[in-house]
């Protein structure tokens, strides 16, 4: 069957079946529809009154769509705050859920097996198994792999497939029950945006693929695949698990950098009417203006009571990438930039935010930290300004380096007392002891460690060195110098009374410096302090305090963070230290 004669007689079907919501999309038809359409009377195939007679339907047959395939993994980090709360599919758009939506589009076009690869709150996605009898696959990497990775896991249900994203709104139904070829929908732009970018021949399939272009045909929407076009996919994906190239891509990169080597892969053009994709909550607000006045957001109402304003002056929502222990997000009120501090997974159980907030306050007072506005201390979420034009210490720059020890030196003789602080050594015991809980052989491997650390630790006590107030965080990314040479300490989290070896120690670490660059980092700090048993008091605090991140790591990975390379290079830092040290 060609392709005229396939679309003729599938809106044939369509019309005997009732189906008169179909997203069809620009026609395929050209001018002898007419021609073909008598054919197929003549044939059988249609009746008098324009619809599929039982013959017809078992020309479709070859077409038939197996199922559909939606992914539903990522944490849609560009869709702050709504995507902090829960996952942008789960959203209610013009009163009706978005991927709730897709999976009646779906039922109703006769595709009833359905599965969704979930990850990011994924248990907020389970009520659908019961309501509409759909399948999971759980992806426990959508912190650190794209969607080519839940495309993998999801390699036994690619056959004739629907691939299709959690976020897409389609204004009428685009699913049929059969489908010709294999198929990408969009439509054209005259702009820039984030999106693919495709050429086509006169025949609609795709010749070319990129990104970042000016304007052109953009891939937005559902896909279609047909087994021979699934099994090459699942091929590649199955190559790539041995290397890793798309583990941070969307799965549109594969089929650009194979093009060729795929079936013949088409571009269905629609209208920008008919396809809605929410990337950022702006989209959302232009599109549903619901959420203009009120988003149902916990978070937009929390700033609109430290605020006191109006929910639509809340604008301009960026996301920050940096922050290990949280999820942050910039936002505008009145021309002014904050940002809105969402606490992690699993922090409620290693820190106090009734001693971070009265940190945050002496630090604002000492001027050492201006930004601070507001923090809540039962769910630990903040409120602070945002500075812009600053940029981070340059590890390898001496200057750099006088100007954080300058703030350390004011920290540190501040006349400050209270009666909280970080106790590096015991709470690395505390954290080990919530890892054993979940898996008690979690930590015999670092035994040794552990034991090299304590002995640093004993060796420390009542040499003299006295607690003072700390920062314990003071790794680059909460450090800003400002132009004139300003320097501001941020995020006070891990602050309290504590040892100065946490603070001097934990920038030596995150520089990675090696002894001597250390050591010349602690005689500056020491100034008229220094000798040979001080020092040696904050070489050993290098080592405790790496130790103590690689701890707090091990944790969070527990709870389900991605540390990534960091929690490598703090076990590495704590042994290299703990082994000089002791030599």
């Amino acid at each position: 069957m060609n392709k005229e004669e396939f679309y003729l007689l599938n809106r044939a079907y369509n019309k005997r079946i009732g189906r008169s919501d179909v997203m069809y999309g620009e026609s395929h038809l050209n001018k002898n529809a007419k021609a073909v359409n008598e054919e197929l009377v003549q044939k059988g195939y249609v009746d008098e009154n324009g619809e599929a007679t039982v013959e017809g339907i078992s020309q479709l047959e070859p077409y038939k769509v197996d199922n559909a395939v939606i992914l539903a993994a990522g944490a849609a980090t560009r869709f702050v705050p709504l995507s902090l709360e829960k996952p942008k599919g789960l959203y209610k758009v013009r009163n009706e859920c978005i991927i709730e939506r897709q999976i009646k589009q779906l039922k109703s076009a006769g595709i009833n097996d359905i599965t969704l690869v979930l990850g990011y709150k994924k248990e907020m996605f389970f009520y659908l198994k019961d309501k509409y009898d759909v399948k999971f696959i759980f992806n426990g990497e959508f912190n650190s792999k794209n969607n080519t990775y839940s495309l993998y896991l999801a390699k036994d249900e690619l056959k004739n497939t629907y691939v299709c994203s959690s976020d897409d709104y389609f204004v009428q139904n685009p699913f049929q029950r059969y489908e010709y070829q294999s198929f990408y929908a969009g439509y054209h732009v005259n702009k820039k945006t984030n999106e693919m970018y495709v050429d086509v021949d006169d025949n609609g399939q795709v010749t070319k693929m990129a990104k970042g272009l000016d304007q052109g045909n953009i891939l937005l929407g559902q896909s279609f695949w047909t087994k021979a076009f699934s099994d090459k996919m699942v091929s590649l994906l199955k190559a790539d698990q041995q290397v890793g190239v798309y583990d941070n891509m969307f799965w549109e990169w594969v089929v650009k950098d194979n093009l060729t080597d795929f079936p013949p892969f088409y571009f269905k053009p629609c209208s920008p009417e008919e396809i809605f994709e929410f990337d950022y909550f702006s989209q959302l607000r232009n599109f549903d203006n619901r959420y203009v006045d009120s988003s149902h957001s916990k978070i937009m109402e929390r700033i609109k009571l430290v605020f006191r304003c109006d929910e639509e002056d809340i604008i301009d929502f960026r996301n920050v990438s940096e922050g290990m222990t949280n999820t942050s997000f910039i936002f505008r009120i009145d021309g002014v930039d904050y940002i809105y501090r969402y606490p992690g997974n699993g922090t409620n159980k290693i820190i106090n935010r009734k001693n971070e907030k009265n940190s945050l306050k002496l630090a604002h007072k000492l001027g050492i930290d201006p930004t601070y506005i507001y923090l809540d201390t039962n769910e630990g979420w903040k409120i602070s300004k945002f500075v812009h034009s600053f940029r981070e210490p340059d590890y390898g720059s001496k200057e750099d380096s006088s100007r954080v020890i300058k703030v350390l030196q004011k920290l540190h003789a501040a006349d400050v007392q209270v009666d909280y602080g970080m106790k590096p050594w015991e709470d690395a015991c505390k954290m080990e002891k919530l890892l054993k809980d979940g898996d008690g052989d979690s930590f015999t491997k670092f035994e040794p460690l552990k034991k090299k650390i304590k002995k640093l630790y004993d060796i420390t006590q009542g040499d003299g060195i006295k607690k003072c107030f700390c920062h314990g965080d003071t790794y680059r990314h909460n450090w800003m110098i400002w132009q004139n040479g300003d320097t501001l300490l941020i995020d006070w989290e891990y602050s309290g009374m504590s040892d100065p070896g946490i603070d001097v120690g934990y920038y030596i670490v995150d520089a990675m410096y090696d002894f001597d660059d250390a050591e010349s980092f602690i005689k500056e700090y020491l100034a008229d302090n220094d000798n040979a048993k001080n020092e040696f008091h904050f070489m050993a605090y290098t080592a405790i305090i790496a130790y103590y991140w690689f701890v707090w790591a091990l944790y969070r990975e527990s709870c389900g963070a991605v540390m990534g390379e960091s929690l490598y290079n703090w076990y590495k830092m704590a042994e290299k230290y703990a082994d000089y040290l002791l030599k």
